[in-house]
């Protein structure tokens, strides 16, 4: 192993706390980092702009796809910069193009996903998450302070990228939010979901729920929490709202990040119109 001066895994740590960087691109952050100082195998100090270029071009030699060489490029960025203060700045952007398109549910699917979960609390959860557009992260840090109820939105509060959005909520789900919160007496800065151990649930859980579900409703397709993030952007363009306006309930910074959903979007249900008809 090569020596290293410093700490990397605390150090790093230690900044993404002070950046307020979520704790998955904290351990995002470390496994690339620590791939490299293993590929690369010298000391911290000596470590040039040349050896990181190498191991991206290496990784790119291997087939990984952009978005991954563009975290891999981040952290190593992030590592030199911000934690050690040295100068190693490499102007390589990769595309953050998917391979492929996201996995979306139909709206038939998504109805069998709720009737297919027998309990109310984890039930609710999932509707609610679908039904704003909600990472995990998001559904299990909400508290009743982010929530405007009369006014039919919340605010996700340091979501992704450590920024804050609206999100919008189901005329549907409100009544039972109030009665959620009342009945369980909840303050201002309480959790609106806790176990019944009264512990804050992990986004396993979340995943779990989902997979039985997807079992029961004879969903044999792979289906993750995320994919009702994706399902939720997808129904929207359906409905007929705009690229834009999805994108900011998303809280995508870029609108091209949001066009992907106008490729999975059925255009029997957007009821597209050549232009040849209207001549």
């Amino acid at each position: 192993m090569p020596y290293i001066p410093v700490d990397i895994d605390k150090a790093v740590a230690k900044e993404c706390k002070r950046r307020r960087y979520s704790e998955r691109t904290c351990k995002s952050y470390l496994f690339c980092i620590n791939k490299f100082l293993k590929w690369c195998g010298k000391d911290i100090g000596k470590i040039s702009k040349k050896d990181v270029r190498l191991f991206l071009e290496e990784l790119s030699d291997k087939g990984k796809a952009g978005s991954t060489l563009n975290v891999y490029h981040m952290a190593l960025r992030f590592l030199f910069t911000q934690v050690l203060d040295k100068r190693m700045w490499i102007n390589i952007r990769y595309s953050k193009t998917p391979e492929k398109l996201p996995e979306v549910l139909s709206k038939e699917e998504t109805k069998k996903i709720f009737e297919s979960i027998k309990n109310p609390k984890h039930s609710f959860m999932i509707m609610l998450m679908y039904s704003a557009g909600l990472r995990v992260s998001e559904l299990l840090n909400l508290k009743v302070q982010d929530l405007n109820l009369d006014k039919g939105h919340g605010w996700v509060r340091k979501g992704k990228g450590n920024k804050d959005r609206l999100f919008i909520l189901s005329k549907r789900l409100i009544p039972a939010l109030k009665r959620m919160i009342d009945l369980q007496e909840l303050q201002e800065n309480d959790l609106i979901f806790k176990s019944n151990r009264d512990r804050k649930y992990s986004p396993r859980t979340i995943q779990e729920i989902i997979k039985k579900a997807c079992k029961k409703a004879e969903i044999k397709r792979k289906i993750h929490p995320h994919t009702l993030r994706h399902s939720f952007a997808t129904h929207l363009i359906e409905n007929g709202y705009d690229v834009t306006n999805v994108q900011a309930l998303l809280g995508h910074k870029s609108p091209e990040t949001t066009l992907i959903y106008t490729h999975i979007a059925s255009p029997s249900l957007i009821q597209t119109i050549s232009p040849l008809d209207g001549l």
